[in-house]
């Protein structure tokens, strides 16, 4: 007998607040130096799939916005944590940006790829939104922390979220929260099509 595995297709904000805390605990590489491009995105570039985020340094003043500080890109044995406004946006980035061999999966992509292309031009490919992918599955789209809850089953802390992404030094808070909004990418994605949902 097939069993059809269901999900919930929206959580309440309470409802996801008694779920169990979770966090990325593996290996994070952090890059921030130009130097060290080259050999991250030869790693990078073996993986067919990687969880993708970014992070901005947040602003307090209307109509003030600041570039894109942080690219967070999850595999399955590491999450790397490219602090671009250091590295400078590299011939390695563009050419991951548009590889359409390695599927970058995200949440609310359509804004990351908006704010990366006024760093510097790039053609996107290869680029998956989640909140696409879970339609399917008559799940609402929703912002990671709702998606994660959903599928996952667990919580996540966004208290990092609005914190100085260009201090001189990501503090461990920053970096775990960092770390995590890839991984939690990655993660649903297996979760989904290891149950053969989606493809």
């Amino acid at each position: 007998m097939q069993i059809l595995y269901m999900f919930a297709s929206n959580i309440t904000k309470e409802d996801i607040n008694l779920l169990p805390l979770d966090k990325y605990e593996g290996r994070v590489i952090l890059i921030d130096q130009e130097k060290q491009l080259k050999a991250a995105f030869e790693h990078i570039s073996t993986a067919q799939y990687v969880g993708f985020d970014t992070e901005t340094k947040p602003v307090f003043v209307k109509g003030e916005t600041n570039e894109v500080s942080l690219l967070q890109i999850a595999l399955k044995d590491a999450v790397y944590l490219i602090r671009i406004h250091l590295t400078g946006f590299g011939a390695e980035i563009i050419e991951f940006f548009e590889n359409e061999n390695i599927k970058k999966l995200g949440v609310g992509l359509r804004d990351d790829l908006i704010f990366l292309r006024r760093i510097k031009e790039f053609e996107p490919r290869g680029f998956v939104e989640l909140n696409e992918l879970v339609n399917q599955l008559d799940i609402e789209a929703n912002g990671l922390r709702k998606l994660t809850a959903i599928i996952l089953g667990f919580r996540i802390s966004k208290n990092a979220q609005v914190s100085n992404w260009e201090a001189p030094q990501l503090n461990e808070k920053q970096v775990v929260y960092a770390a995590t909004d890839a991984w939690v990418c990655l993660e649903m994605y297996e979760k989904l099509t290891g149950l053969n949902l989606i493809s």
